[in-house]
C-alpha cells in the first residue's frame, strides 16, 4: 500500500509518516499542493492524506484539480479547519473523510484504512504459530476465538511478531511504539503486554510475551521457561 503524506508542518508529516511506515505502509511526502500534483502524476498511490491549508496551493484546490482530471484517488483531508463549513467544502471537493486536527493516533490509522476498504484493498493478515493478526479488524484470532486488540496492543503484538526469536528492551518498545506520546511513562509498557497476554490466553494461544529478566521481552510458547 502506498499513500502520499501532503503536510506543510515538517515535523508532523515526518511524524505521519513514521507512523505509516511502522504499520508497514510505504509513505510518500509532499509539502504543498503543486508538488503533490507531480507525484500523483508520476506515482501511483493507493490513497492520499492532504492538508488544508499549505503553501503555493492549498488542499481543495488541490484536491479539486484532482478530481476535475478524473483522479478517484481515496483522499482524507487532514487539517485545523473545524467548521461544519470547512468540512462541508472538503468533502464537496471530491474528499472521502476529513480529519481535525489534534487528532489521535488510533483514529488517523482507522481512517486510513477505511479508506482502503472502500478502495476496495483487503490488507493481508499476519499468521504467527497458532494465532493470526488481523490488521483490518484489529482482531487477534485463535481456534475460532477472536478479541479486539487496540491500536497500541495491535501494533506492539506486531512488532513482537515482525522480531519473532529477538529480545525487545522496554527502551525499544518505547521508542518504536509510543514515539509519538511525549507523555507515556515507560511502565505503561508492562500495562500493554499484561493486556495481550490475557488477550491471547482468551483466545486459547499457546503463545505469551515471555519476559526475560533484566534483558526485555519476546514472543514464545506458554511451555517455554522464562528467564
Amino acid at each position: 500500500m502506498k499513500i502520499l503524506v501532503v503536510e506543510d508542518d515538517r515535523e508532523l508529516s515526518r511524524a505521519i509518516k513514521r507512523l505509516l511506515e511502522f504499520n508497514k505502509y510505504e509513505v510518500d511526502v509532499a509539502f504543498d499542493g503543486l508538488e503533490a500534483l507531480d507525484k500523483v502524476y508520476y506515482n501511483e498511490y493507493d490513497a492520499l492524506i492532504l492538508d488544508y491549508m499549505m503553501p503555493k496551493m492549498d488542499g481543495i484546490t488541490t484536491l479539486k484539480t484532482l478530481r476535475a482530471n478524473d483522479n478517484n484517488i481515496p483522499v482524507l483531508m487532514l487539517t485545523a479547519k473545524a467548521s461544519i463549513d470547512d468540512k462541508v467544502e472538503g468533502l464537496d471537493a471530491g474528499a472521502d473523510d476529513y480529519l481535525t486536527k489534534p487528532f489521535q493516533i488510533k483514529e488517523l490509522l482507522a481512517r486510513v484504512r477505511a479508506l482502503l476498504r472502500r478502495k476496495g484493498e483487503v490488507i493481508s493478515s499476519i499468521e504467527f504459530g497458532d494465532f493470526t493478526l488481523d490488521p483490518n479488524t484489529a482482531e487477534v484470532i485463535s481456534k475460532d476465538k477472536r478479541v479486539n486488540l487496540t491500536n497500541k496492543e495491535y501494533q506492539l503484538l506486531e512488532l513482537f511478531i515482525r522480531n519473532k526469536n529477538v529480545l525487545l528492551s522496554t527502551e525499544k518498545i518505547m521508542n518504536t511504539i509510543w514515539d509519538f506520546d511525549s507523555q507515556a511513562e515507560i511502565n505503561v509498557v508492562w500495562q500493554f503486554i499484561s493486556n495481550i497476554r490475557k488477550k491471547l490466553k482468551l483466545i486459547g494461544s499457546n503463545y505469551t510475551i515471555q519476559a526475560v529478566r533484566g534483558i526485555g521481552y519476546r514472543l514464545g510458547k506458554n511451555d517455554d521457561k522464562e528467564a
